[in-house]
């Protein structure tokens, strides 16, 4: 009987350290930028805001960048890729603005702490605030 019970603390400890190795994998891991680089952080979490508007390119482009260098200190701007990246207070924001069809421009707002933690609020104030800065811009 004596043997049964500490056979089943061992498999009770076998099972707490399977679950938190399990845990432990899939909550971290790697997440692709918008400027298309591999980053450590949690994978597979919603942490962009995409919109879209009837506007060249370049003018959704020079929104972003403004609006980034506003809440922030900007890091890098690709004119090739048309990304741009800005870092605010710990936290870093990368825009990346396409034209998916003639005459549509669409803009890809990703905010990622420190530690590679998804921060969707941040990215929802900065597309709200390029979308004003496009209005502004008429």
């Amino acid at each position: 009987m004596g043997r049964l019970c500490l056979h089943g603390r061992v498999m009770k400890k076998l099972l707490v350290a399977s679950l938190l190795a399990a845990v432990v994998g899939v909550s971290s891991g790697c997440y692709s930028t918008e400027t298309g680089r591999t980053k450590f952080g949690m994978p597979f979490a919603k942490d962009s805001i995409i919109s879209r508007y009837n506007r060249p390119v370049a003018t959704v482009f020079a929104a972003a960048k403004e609006v980034l260098a506003f809440n922030g200190t900007l890091t890098s701007e690709n004119l090739i890729d048309n990304t741009v990246t800005a870092k605010a207070d710990s936290k870093t924001i990368y825009c990346k603005v396409t034209e998916p069809e003639a005459g549509i421009t669409q803009i890809a707002t990703q905010v990622r702490g420190s530690a590679g933690g998804p921060d969707l609020d941040l990215a929802a104030e900065i597309d709200k605030q390029i979308a004003l800065k496009l209005s502004q811009m008429r």
